[in-house]
């Protein structure tokens, strides 16, 4: 029996599902690329704060941004925990979505089971996909396995289940139990198949051995074979394991010692050679200048990349090689402070003044294969290399140039490399310019994004 702890909830599920109509989203053939699905090569991620994100917080009142972020060109919704909050060691009034007390339910405070297919189904009649953020790693203080399974956890000195890392609201999670494996395996199908998402962004990914994940993914592509997975890690074992993208932790604390005038531009070029070697063989890495931690605990994007020093960030994020870009809930309009963890704070949406900026950007990487994550990457000089990043993305016959001032002082730029002259058009200001090898200036963090056709090489 403790075998089929969620199984046997799930396999009541699939005999309806399979005497009903399938998810819409579970394609009878799935298009790779690279061994990812062929959808997240030129995509994005927007990560959902549902409690934060309407004064409501929940998925109905969510739903009503769906066009909007559709027009803006945001690709694939991540949600952050759905599931139902522990109160045995609850943190502030509402607690952290990172205490799970239950795999298979939903949290009151955003709905119901059916308001999120709802939800699903809506986004997916958009054009666009849905991951949700699973939490593998532990549980919440009073998850029901505790009292039912209690071998599923590791034990403290004292003989209790132990907490996890110094998270005193959540309890550890023991991977030497294979019956416990199984469990958690059989709750992530369940999501799959009964609601119809996209895939899982697995959070301390960096803590669960790489043996479970590669048993868990291969197990669940069963299901559908075009998921996305992203681990919350930077361990080369995740790429290894069957993730499709990591995390590029040393990348994101390189550019905010960039942005702090602590390191010279090129400083990233030692990051990037890092990953090119480390990381399995055109392993994508989520590039951000925020995401729910950073911006509640770190200052991100508002402290770290303030003003005008977080679009020429946000240019490189959008535009990396082996990158897949995310937003955070609020920084198109942007919130320029901390959101709270565990109480209720909403975002104020209202000017929305960095929509047209993530607009451009989005539906550039969307609509020009140069900025597939696959797509070639060349790194130029242009000018003084500890102000200056420049580098060339280039895919059959499209090619994008970014040239990114990340200084706080004006700089010079001269390109010389003549297969970039002639009449490229300049994204950001909407018109074709002539690009010689003549010097010209950019302002203190400024950017510029070329595109290249057959018509203004």
């Amino acid at each position: 029996m403790k075998k089929y702890f969620c199984l046997f909830v799930l396999s009541g599920m699939l005999f309806t599902v399979a005497e009903a109509q399938q998810p819409a989203n579970i394609a009878a053939v799935s298009a790779k690329i690279n061994g990812h699905p062929a959808w997240i090569m030129q995509g994005n991620i927007y990560e959902v704060n549902i409690r934060q994100y309407t004064p409501e917080g929940t998925f109905k009142a969510f739903a009503k941004h769906l066009d909007r972020l559709k027009k803006m060109g945001v690709q694939t919704l991540w949600f952050m925990p759905l599931n139902p909050i522990s109160k045995v060691d609850r943190k502030g009034t509402l607690g952290s979505y990172y205490a799970v007390s239950d795999y298979t339910s939903i949290n009151p405070e955003f709905g119901t089971i059916t308001d999120w297919k709802q939800l699903v189904n809506a986004i997916h009649v958009k054009g666009m996909k849905v991951i949700i953020d699973w939490v593998p790693n532990h549980t919440g203080g009073d998850h029901h396995w505790l009292k039912e399974q209690p071998d599923f956890f590791v034990k403290d000195a004292n003989g209790n289940a132990a907490i996890a890392v110094d998270w005193a609201d959540t309890r550890q999670l023991d991977y030497n139990n294979p019956v416990m494996q199984d469990s958690m395996i059989a709750c992530m199908k369940y999501w799959l198949a009964k609601t119809g998402i996209d895939g899982f962004r697995c959070d301390v990914a960096w803590n669960v051995p790489g043996a479970f994940w590669s048993k868990c993914i291969s197990q669940l592509k069963k299901i559908n074979n075009n998921i996305f997975m992203l681990a919350e890690g930077d361990k080369p074992y995740l790429s290894r394991s069957g993730f499709d993208a990591v995390y590029p932790w040393d990348m994101f604390h390189m550019m905010i010692k960039v942005a702090a005038g602590e390191r010279p531009a090129f400083a990233l070029d030692s990051v990037k050679n890092y990953a090119d070697t480390a990381f399995a063989k055109n392993e994508i890495q989520m590039y951000f200048t925020s995401n729910h931690d950073e911006n509640s605990w770190n200052k991100a994007d508002y402290g770290v990349f303030p003003g005008a020093v977080h679009a020429p960030f946000a240019v490189f994020t959008q535009t990396m090689y082996n990158g897949v870009p995310e937003i955070y809930s609020g920084q198109e309009e942007p919130v320029l402070r901390p959101l709270e963890f565990f109480e209720k704070d909403p975002i104020v949406f209202d000017k929305y003044l960095r929509a047209p900026f993530y607009k451009t950007l989005l539906n550039l990487r969307k609509n020009n294969p140069a900025l597939s994550a696959n797509a070639a990457f060349r790194k130029i000089n242009a000018g003084d290399d500890k102000a200056l990043y420049a580098y060339v993305r280039e895919k059959g016959s499209n090619k994008v140039l970014v040239i990114l001032n990340l200084s706080s002082t004006e700089q010079t730029v001269r390109v010389t490399d003549k297969r970039l002259f002639g009449k490229p058009y300049n994204v950001f200001m909407g018109i074709k310019e002539p690009l010689s090898g003549k010097d010209w200036k950019i302002e203190p963090w400024g950017y510029a994004v070329y595109t290249y056709n057959s018509t203004n090489r």
